[in-house]
């Protein structure tokens, strides 16, 4: 077996449950991004992007059309020596439950990650959208001489609760680790200002290990990487930090989600698909040139198949296949696409119907809308959940494969 100085555990995440209802019938990282991506897509283009071919992703909720999709996606060839390779959670002689958390799904593994042939470990999630070059991390985590090395960036600290923080001495070792904390006191002991604002170093859940030093901190009690692991590894390990100064975001909920398909519209976009030097990969589908009819499309993302009428189309992203009628008003809008077309005549059909309105609106894959609706969330409502919909953070939600009726008001 050939040996590899880095090789990438990709976490598939647990219920997904902030991204409901996109998370109702797939894993978290299977959920489509900018129209014709998945998440998943990014942590694997990032390892590619960075020479790192043995790669293994960590999967237990809805995880049918994730596996679907890596293994139509990603294929070494023999003579490169890469590997992608799906690991399930699974019931054996030794363990009948499912991963508990992080750290406890690598160490359910760990049998098979003690014979790969491989010097140190990256940790990865499989929700975040960025994009790194992991020997940058790899060269910061030997110039540190660090037993383990955590990715970091500063953060408000009005935004410290979402994070596990940290802070760290002149030579960048890090000293203190705080998951996701509330107390004033601390967050101001852990804060400095930068560019006149006060900013904690908080943790993105991206961790680079020695194999050996990996294999010693799974023996500790717990089983989440920032909650228990790294706490406990800075009294027995050298922990350092790379810092990380480009975009990153946690795709974690429903807002979040669609701020970062919407951001993907504007002329500068703070995250982009358009990176011919590190660009990032899906599967190839060999669909047709999208087919538009005296359309008005402004500051939008229009993908593959798709064919779009007398529409008017506004900072919206749209998936591949959409069907979009005429007379349709998008504004704000990320429309997922479709997975086929239909061969035989469906009512409504699939997309969205003559003479519809929309306004800050999620639509999940082959949903199909009936003629004249309006989803515009007229009465301003924060969170609610339908017969047909879910609203989270003022944006209406119409799930995969939902059906939405003639003149349908929301």
């Amino acid at each position: 077996m050939r040996k590899h100085e880095l090789a990438a555990i990709v976490l598939g995440g647990g219920r997904g449950e902030r991204l409901w209802p996109l998370t109702k019938e797939r894993a978290k990282p299977a959920v489509p991004i900018a129209g014709k991506y998945r998440l998943i897509d990014i942590p694997l283009s990032n390892c590619i992007n960075s020479g790192v071919h043995q790669i293994y992703i960590l999967t237990q909720i809805n995880t049918g059309s994730l596996h679907r999709h890596i293994f139509q996606s990603y294929k070494f060839d023999i003579f490169s020596g890469g590997n992608v390779e799906i690991l399930p959670a699974q019931q054996t002689l030794e363990r009948t439950d499912w991963f508990q958390g992080t750290a406890d799904a690598v160490r359910a593994y760990w049998d098979r990650f003690e014979r790969i042939q491989a010097d140190r470990y990256l940790i990865l999630a499989g929700d975040h959208l960025y994009a790194m070059n992991y020997r940058d991390f790899l060269r910061v985590h030997r110039e540190t001489e660090g037993d383990l090395t955590v990715a970091a960036m500063p953060v408000p600290v009005e935004e410290a609760h979402r994070f596990g923080i940290l802070k760290t001495d002149e030579s960048g070792r890090i000293t203190h680790f705080v998951e996701k904390p509330r107390d004033p006191k601390l967050l101001k002991e852990f804060s400095r200002t930068i560019q006149g604002r006060p900013m904690v170093m908080a943790s993105l859940g991206i961790y680079l290990f020695r194999k050996d030093v990996l294999r010693d901190a799974l023996r500790f009690s717990g089983n989440d990487f920032g909650k228990n692991i790294i706490p406990e590894a800075l009294q027995h390990f050298r922990a350092t930090v790379f810092s990380f100064e480009q975009y990153w975001e946690d795709i974690g909920t429903i807002g979040a989600f669609y701020r970062a398909n919407m951001e993907l519209t504007r002329p500068n976009p703070s995250f982009s698909f358009f990176d011919v030097v590190h660009p990032m990969y899906t599967r190839s589908r060999f669909l047709p040139g999208s087919q538009v009819r005296r359309a008005e499309i402004t500051d939008s993302i229009i993908n593959e198949g798709c064919r779009i009428g007398r529409a008017s189309i506004a900072n919206s992203v749209v998936g591949i296949r959409s069907v979009i009628g005429d007379d349709v008003r998008l504004d704000s809008v990320y429309m997922m696409g479709a997975d086929y077309y239909a061969s035989a005549p469906e009512v409504p059909p699939v997309g969205v119907g003559d003479g519809s309105v929309l306004s800050r609106v999620i639509l999940d894959k082959n949903v199909r809308l009936g003629k004249g609706v309006r989803l515009v969330n007229e009465r301003r409502v924060e969170r609610e959940d339908g017969a047909y919909y879910a609203i989270r953070d003022g944006i209406i939600v119409i799930p995969k494969n939902t059906v939405v009726p003639d003149g349908t008001v929301l």
